[in-house]
């Protein structure tokens, strides 16, 4: 087993089609398929479904996929710290809920170390995805959140895949609207307030309501509406006077200054009003100088507010 035959892998994984990761490795097909094979036949297992449609990953193949990213990564990162040539590119990669600080203080990140000798990469997107990234070594940091209501479950998903959760702020909810909102303008909202109103939240994987960026996932909201990007959830709170309720922490040089944050005021007894935002690693796991400046350019950003 080599490093370039399980890059060989993780391309074909990405691409779902030998003719299209030939063509990005600059590879023949023939010899690409000859080294899949050879790869299969020395782990014993069958990585790949192949049919007329592309190339697909079986249930051996996908567990495989996370060790080889993981070693890919590794070597890499052995690499960038012994390598004599100092021609790779050093990869960072982020995976991230949708917050705008996290994608402000990537790129103050960014701007220290330059995009000449770094390759950078930040994802937004579901939380189980986030997991899955910093799991197998896609990413280095994963930022996401955990409550009274989801963090026992959350904490056993972590553990299981070995990441540790380490905590950046604690932070009250709110309701995230515009500022022609009916609402916008009152010093509290509650439930019943936001009852005319769509509830909106990003869309996650079917299986668990533990997933939800949002707070207060399970109460009963009359109306609801989906998205999965955060560009389209500020289109729709203008729209359709929409709103979310999150941790009211708003980036204006991102998001623009037509959107406000009022404090939520949560019926007695409710669970889960209350958020605690972080950042998740592989354990034991001692950090890039980018990913340690990532952290720094964070708590530097949150400490301001």
């Amino acid at each position: 087993m080599t490093i370039q035959q399980l890059k060989y892998a993780v391309v074909i994984a990405e691409t779902g089609s030998l003719n299209k990761a030939a063509e990005l490795l600059y590879v023949a097909q023939p010899s690409l398929t000859h080294a899949v094979r050879d790869l299969e036949g020395e782990i014993g297992i069958t990585i790949f479904n192949r049919n007329a449609k592309g190339t697909t990953l079986t249930n051996d193949g996908a567990e495989f996929m996370q060790y080889a990213r993981q070693t890919i990564w590794q070597y890499d990162m052995l690499c960038e710290k012994y390598g004599r040539n100092g021609v790779l590119k050093k990869k960072f990669g982020i995976s991230t809920q949708h917050y705008s600080f996290a994608v402000k203080s990537f790129v103050e990140m960014v701007k220290h170390f330059g995009t000449d000798e770094y390759e950078f990469a930040i994802r937004e997107t579901k939380t189980k995805e986030v997991i899955d990234d910093v799991a197998s070594g896609r990413s280095e940091i994963g930022i996401l959140y955990e409550s009274d209501f989801n963090r026992s479950a959350i904490d056993k998903i972590l553990r299981a895949s070995e990441l540790a959760f380490s905590p950046l702020i604690e932070c009250d909810a709110f309701v995230y609207l515009w500022k022609g909102h009916p609402l916008a303008k009152e010093k509290s909202i509650r439930f019943a307030d936001l009852a005319p109103y769509p509830c909106l939240s990003f869309e996650q994987d079917a299986g668990s309501f533990y997933y939800a960026e949002e707070l207060l996932s399970t109460a009963e909201y009359p109306r609801t509406i989906k998205a999965n990007d955060r560009a389209t959830m500020l289109n729709l709170m203008v729209g359709l006077n929409g709103y979310t309720l999150c941790s009211g922490i708003i980036c204006e040089e991102l998001n623009g200054d037509d959107f406000i944050a009022v404090p939520f005021e949560a019926d007695e007894g409710v669970i889960g009003s209350r958020m605690e935002i972080g950042y998740i690693t592989k354990k034991n796991m001692i950090l890039s100088k980018m990913a340690t400046l990532y952290i720094e350019e964070i708590k530097k950003y949150l400490a301001g507010l």
